[in-house]
């Protein structure tokens, strides 16, 4: 069985793969200064709701973008898994050639989302939206190269500015408005947040495909440029807006593994 690590600025994503389908997919907190051991009873406890002890993983597979973590789950596999994981890099083979300026910046969630695009999605032309601490928007062009994107803040995290720096406005729930139109304080915040973003994305969806077919002039159409969504929001934009092709919950994951073995000898 192949354990997979994707580790957020927010979240941990934890996906036990049974060699057919995620027999499990779970999300904790990501907490920088949890030491190795800490986590190691929370991978325990998300294997024991599994059934499955932990000498039956011979695989890990590890994408982080926090630096300090990475370094934490290395420490966890190794003591408690007795081998080493894979660690999503620039330098691990990813099935994707990294066309950007500089291949080391990408975020392996990044990476993992163009290699799960590439090599089990039919490769490109096609971007992810990825909803997380930031949603980033990950392109891969027709030659299946990752060459770039968009990082924006999270809605998350412009929710939190704005309760943060307004001292009349509190949280508020993440849902659309009745309309755009608000006629009370918490509408009218659901109207600018929640629409707004929706805004956001719908905008760069069409930036970034009309700069897609200048970049490429055989691509024809716009409506040739596939469009994927992956993170926990996404399932819950894709009842408001039509950009969205597939939503796919667990594509992150799904790239980590691909990595995994192409990293793993036979």
């Amino acid at each position: 069985m192949l354990l997979a690590f994707d580790v957020g600025n927010t979240n941990l994503h934890l996906g036990l793969w049974d060699g057919d389908a995620w027999a499990l997919s779970w999300r904790a907190r990501s907490v920088p200064d949890k030491m190795a051991d800490e986590y190691a009873v929370l991978v325990r406890n998300f294997l024991h709701s599994a059934n499955v002890s932990m000498d039956a993983i011979d695989g890990v597979v590890i994408g982080s973008v926090v630096p300090s973590l990475t370094l934490t789950f290395v420490e966890l596999v190794e003591r408690y898994f007795k081998f080493s994981p894979v660690v999503v890099s620039d330098k691990t083979d990813n099935g994707v050639t990294l066309a950007i300026d500089q291949p080391q910046q990408a975020g392996a969630d990044r990476i993992a989302n163009a290699a799960a695009i590439v090599c089990l999605h039919g490769g490109g032309p096609a971007f992810v939206v990825d909803f997380g601490t930031s949603t980033n928007f990950d392109v891969v062009d027709r030659h299946n190269a990752y060459c770039g994107g968009a990082i924006c803040p999270g809605i998350g995290v412009a929710h939190d500015a704005l309760v943060s720096r307004a001292a009349r406005l509190h949280k508020i729930d993440l849902l659309p408005p009745p309309s755009a139109v608000g006629r009370n304080t918490i509408h009218a915040m659901q109207s600018g947040i929640f629409l707004g973003y929706l805004g956001m994305i719908e905008g760069l969806v069409t930036r970034i495909k009309a700069q897609m077919m200048q970049d490429d002039s055989v691509i024809a159409s716009p409506d040739e440029i596939r469009v994927f969504a992956t993170g926990g929001l996404a399932r819950v934009f894709q009842p408001h807006t039509n950009v969205f092709d597939r939503i796919e919950p667990e594509l992150t994951l799904d790239g980590l593994r691909v990595i995994h073995h192409l990293n793993t000898p036979a």
